[in-house]
């Protein structure tokens, strides 16, 4: 594979796929997990979604998920779109939060690379043409599911971490979501 480094995408030859734009701006952005109704996500063919935890669905400081996460998984469940779970955080975290849900889930995932994810994907029955990602943070999970070759769902982070690293990539974002409200003005 031959990468081709641009501002904010990177092409890439792959022989058995034309050259594709990459890009780190989102398909979709929402303020919270639940404005992607399970009735949004049929509509758009999604049979598929693969789930980050931390500040997606839940605060970092919630083990377990709430009501209102569980309460949107079950209507997915209903609707026919199955999910998993791909976090970068550790095993114990992500084990503890899945207990109930019992949702095929990797742990220590290191997105934005995609082996997780195509591992999630292959344990949930989709493809790429019917599964997003939706996470909190464009430099891990927007990129991640781009690289994985699905759609990105962009949620805004529940309670943002006020560390400096964390504080600087969000800084970094502002320009991307711009970019995204720029292009869905264009479009309307």
């Amino acid at each position: 594979m031959t990468y081709i480094y641009k501002f904010d995408r990177i092409r890439y030859k792959n022989k058995q796929r034309k050259c594709k734009r990459f890009t780190f701006v989102p398909e979709f952005y929402f303020d919270t997990f639940d404005e992607a109704t399970p009735e949004l996500l049929t509509s758009l063919g999604i049979k598929g979604i693969i789930l980050a935890v931390d500040n997606t669905l839940e605060p970092y400081e919630n083990a377990l998920p709430g009501e209102q996460v569980i309460s949107w998984l079950n209507e997915l469940k209903r609707l026919g779109i199955s999910a998993a779970i791909v976090s970068n955080n550790n095993a114990d975290r992500i084990d503890l939060f899945n207990k109930d849900l019992g949702l095929p889930s990797y742990s220590k995932a290191a997105k934005p690379f995609s082996k997780n994810i195509k591992k999630a994907m292959h344990d949930i029955g989709t493809t790429r043409e019917n599964t997003v990602l939706m996470g909190d943070q464009i430099f891990t999970d927007v990129w991640a599911a781009h690289n994985s070759g699905i759609k990105a769902i962009l949620v805004n982070p529940i309670r943002d971490k006020k560390d400096i690293l964390t504080r600087f990539k969000r800084l970094l974002e502002i320009p991307i979501k711009k970019k995204y409200k720029k292009r869905r003005m264009k479009k309307k």
